[in-house]
């Protein structure tokens, strides 16, 4: 029998668990809340894998929100207040007794857009999620950086509101403190997808402004966005975030700058995290 991949995708919302193909079909197991879950998380994740499949599973995935340490031994994501320092990779080799990978959910999905996605044959790109949180994963020269710590792409703590909302990582005025679902939810009362056009076009502004800074900083003109606030709110959020790009990014070099939804939809994150599982793998 051929070893199967299981595919999970840690989000501040919601945890999804999947087999995944290389071919990139998805057979769903599980959703869970994770904010429900709280502490039970890791546990509602291995009960929810079915006991006679655990033998056939070859490689493990798995896309978490940051920060974490190198190779997501240790994670601690600003929206699971649950896991702090907490040894994911460990937890999850001693329930499934299987090669596990962890990486970090945004730079999963780099690795997903770059192989099944709208960024399939570019060698300079960013993937962002704007989603509970906002993340991103960076490709430069074909590679997915990861940074000193494995950290890099954090796009979400890029202050664009200087002196703005407080955000979790202690800061005021970062990105994900300012366009965020949480965010969004705080400022206005109501579930981020009820929000006004003007705010959804807020939105698109405050990723804008980051999408120009990280353009000029690394040369690099292509930015593909998933999560439910980006694809949620659509044109009025990608027509602002394009407009407000273009507006503050003033090098000759990132003139054209790409701003455009994700090729997965919603398949990106659990799709991110099987790459992260077959990067592991010896060709």
């Amino acid at each position: 029998m051929t070893p199967l991949t299981l595919a999970i995708d840690v989000g501040g919302t919601k945890t999804d668990i999947a087999w995944v193909s290389d071919v990139g079909d998805i057979t769903a197991i599980a959703r869970i809340d994770t904010a429900a879950a709280g502490p039970n998380l890791l546990e509602e994740i291995v009960n929810a894998v079915p006991r006679s499949k655990i033998d056939d599973i070859g490689v493990i995935g798995v896309g978490c929100g940051g920060p974490m340490s190198p190779g997501g031994e240790q994670v601690s994501p600003l929206n699971i207040p649950a896991w702090r320092n907490f040894p994911l990779r460990a937890a999850l080799i001693q329930h499934f007794g299987c090669d596990v990978n962890v990486e970090n959910d945004a730079k999963a999905l780099a690795l997903a857009e770059g192989r099944f996605g709208a960024a399939r044959g570019i060698s300079n790109y960013v993937a962002m999620v704007v989603s509970t949180g906002v993340g991103g994963g960076v490709v430069v020269d074909g590679r997915l950086l990861d940074g000193s710590t494995g950290n890099a792409g954090h796009i979400g703590h890029i202050v664009v509101n200087p002196g703005g909302a407080p955000c979790g990582c202690g800061v005021r005025g970062c990105l994900e403190a300012e366009a965020s679902g949480t965010a969004i939810t705080r400022m206005t009362g109501r579930p981020a997808s009820e929000a006004e056009i003007s705010v959804r076009r807020r939105t698109g502004e405050m990723v804008g402004r980051a999408i120009a800074s990280t353009a000029s900083l690394l040369d690099v003109e292509s930015f593909f966005i998933a999560g439910s606030v980006a694809l949620g709110y659509g044109a009025d959020f990608f027509g602002s975030a394009r407009a407000t790009a273009r507006q503050f990014a003033g090098l000759s070099f990132v003139s054209d700058i790409r701003v455009e939804p994700s090729g997965l939809g919603d398949r990106g994150p659990i799709l991110g995290a099987a790459c992260v599982a077959w990067r592991s793998l010896k060709p």
